[in-house]
């Protein structure tokens, strides 16, 4: 009897703990969650009016499409997540691009030009965090300046001109199937979502990020090195930008000296949707990629209802804000219970 008594007290105490755990992992994920949901109901909406709209084809094609934003967004997010901001992914993209159709017109493989695009990522990230880390400038000027420096090259390196990508097999970069039945550009944005979602929330130097964007002051008294954790956030952000438009000129075949002027945006709007605070100390890679997918599932509705395209920015906005006002409330309330 008490043999019986103590199994059933154990098995309760373990569904007990079972329950808290997935009411944690819930409550974790709450925003993240709603904006799932919102996706899903957004998808339903522009179904209702254009059915093709939830075909397996255009689905695929949201995918490939935000692909390339959702791997930018990942990258912001570590800058927002430290308390700073990087106006210079946008141009980072398209110089990217520029350089890497350059390389292979000068006989460059498609591998090599595409490290010699990645470095271009590396460069500009180095000099964002160099100037925001030891010269203490504001990282809003900083990027600032480095956005208008390399849009400017990206023009000047082919002056102006757009340029197709002279390695024929390049597209398997984007479409390509490391993965027999999974194409690259799905592989490469889940296992970027995975290794820096458990980088941010099981590795103590991914917690350093939330700590810095918290309060660098309590951060150094409590030794987590500042500076060095900034430092790699502008670098990370940098280089997935680099990597997004290696993707995307993979994807189109073809570099614009413009492609990237508008991504800029997007990707901190994917972030603040996603549930990052512009001030510092919050946000999931998770809410990143739903939040570029939102804009994304947002962009792709307008153009299947026949919306002048010119309203993707005023529907984008609307749905910033909206994502705002609710992470608002939601603090409010917890603060006032």
């Amino acid at each position: 009897m008490t043999q019986n008594t103590t199994q059933a007290s154990a098995d309760t105490k373990q569904a007990t703990f079972e329950i808290q755990h997935r009411e944690s992992i819930i409550g974790s994920y709450r925003t993240e969650i709603a904006i799932a949901i919102a996706i899903i109901v957004l998808a339903l909406a522009v179904g209702s009016q254009v059915p093709q709209a939830l075909s397996w084809g255009n689905f695929a094609n949201i995918t490939q499409a935000g692909a390339p934003l959702i791997i930018m967004s990942l990258g912001v997010l570590l800058v927002v997540i430290t308390g700073g901001i990087d106006l210079s992914v946008g141009s980072v993209f398209s110089l990217t691009g520029m350089v890497t159709a350059q390389a292979m017109a000068h006989g460059f493989g498609g591998f090599e030009a595409s490290l010699i695009g990645l470095s271009v990522g590396l460069l500009f990230g180095s000099i964002n965090g160099f100037l925001v880390t030891i010269a203490g400038l504001a990282p809003f000027v900083v990027t600032l300046i480095t956005f208008a420096v390399a849009g400017s090259l990206a023009f000047i390196v082919t002056n102006g001109r757009s340029m197709p990508i002279g390695d024929p097999d390049f597209w398997l970069l984007n479409s390509g199937s490391l993965v027999p039945g999974m194409p690259n550009y799905i592989l490469f944005c889940i296992v970027l979502l995975v290794v820096i979602e458990l980088f941010l929330k099981k590795i103590v130097a991914g917690r350093w990020f939330y700590a810095v964007g918290s309060s660098a002051q309590a951060a150094r008294l409590l030794g987590i090195p500042v500076k060095r954790t900034t430092f790699l956030a502008y670098v990370a952000s940098s280089l997935l930008a680099s990597f997004s438009g290696l993707l995307t000129i993979s994807y189109i075949l073809n570099a614009e000296s413009t492609a990237g002027s508008s991504l800029m945006l997007q990707a901190i709007a994917a972030v603040v949707i996603g549930g990052a605070s512009l001030l510092g100390g919050t946000g999931t890679a998770v809410g990143a990629v739903l939040g570029a997918l939102m804009i994304t599932v947002i962009q792709n509705g307008v153009n299947l209802i026949g919306i002048n395209s010119f309203w993707q920015g005023s529907v984008t906005g609307v749905a910033i804000l909206i994502a705002v006002l609710i992470d608002r409330f939601s603090k409010s309330r917890r603060g006032a219970g």
